[in-house]
């Protein structure tokens, strides 16, 4: 893995991450609905040199950022999430669809590019004042980053930074996030 502070999106074994990532993605017509193309990071993460600098090329962008607490959006944002958090030496917190968390939960409903769906985080989760970096595999419409990011100013925590392998940037999902900064490895 590149030393933390150097360019990791311009060294590393060859040609540049971003190229590596792209290149390992896989692409799956009508999933998970006709007309939608899924970008599967499942084979990025299963390539332990690859996942090790995407996180540490992730992790580069908070490096002038208070870090608290990592949010993890369910499911691919659990992998980048705690990997960060680790990294970052940050607690990890997981927001997660309805009805999956056993304890006293804040929930937001909210749209996505095919559906609706509510997501949910424990309400002890996040103390007020804390800063927090969300993190997730994919920004598409901005629908479940902007539902995260209310979730987390709900508790009085403020939201630092997003994080996301991954931006469709054909969808606009960056005028979701409220104005705060957030950084894509890839934009499609």
């Amino acid at each position: 893995m590149p030393p933390r502070g150097s360019d990791p999106l311009s060294t590393g074994p060859g040609e540049p991450l971003v190229s590596r990532i792209t290149s390992a993605l896989r692409v799956v017509p009508d999933f998970p609905r006709p007309g939608i193309v899924f970008r599967d990071i499942t084979t990025v993460i299963r390539d332990p040199q690859l996942f090790g600098e995407a996180v540490e090329a992730l992790a580069a962008a908070c490096a002038d950022t208070a870090v608290d607490v990592v949010v993890g959006i369910e499911a691919r944002g659990f992998v980048l999430g705690g990997a960060l958090a680790y990294v970052l030496g940050a607690g990890f917190v997981p927001v997660r669809k309805q009805g999956r968390l056993p304890a006293a939960v804040e929930s937001v409903a909210y749209s996505l590019e095919y559906g609706e769906a509510v997501l949910e985080m424990h309400i002890d989760a996040i103390q007020r004042g804390q800063k927090v970096v969300i993190a997730d595999d994919l920004l598409a419409t901005g629908g479940t980053a902007s539902a995260t990011i209310d979730l987390v100013e709900r508790t009085g925590a403020s939201v630092s930074r997003l994080l996301f392998l991954i931006e469709l940037i054909g969808l606009g999902g960056s005028a979701q996030l409220h104005a705060h900064p957030h950084t894509s490895l890839i934009t499609l």
